[in-house]
């Protein structure tokens, strides 16, 4: 699975329609609304990049109140629980 996670700026008033929106497409898990220069974060899981592709590049424009997005796609994860797992089996 690819995890892609896609910072997006909206329009201010339309933020809560855009979270909604951008939340109902496919391969979106999650969104969050947040503080600082973006006003939403996006997680998007998918099988394929080309899934990201057509997701980020024909869908998120056609999302009312978005203004512009970042996106960055993940190449590994860490978890704490990853670490933990790796330390019962003498990995550290």
């Amino acid at each position: 699975m690819i995890t892609t996670i896609v910072l997006v700026k909206a329009e201010p008033r339309l933020i809560p329609q855009c979270a909604k929106k951008l939340a109902g497409l496919d391969g979106v898990t999650d969104v969050y609304s947040v503080s600082g220069e973006w006003d939403l974060v996006v997680i998007v899981k998918v099988p394929q990049y080309e899934d990201i592709a057509r997701i980020v590049t024909e869908q998120f424009p056609e999302v009312p109140g978005l203004v512009r997005t970042t996106t960055l796609t993940a190449f590994r994860a860490y978890s704490k629980e990853d670490l933990e797992q790796a330390w019962d089996i003498g990995l550290s």
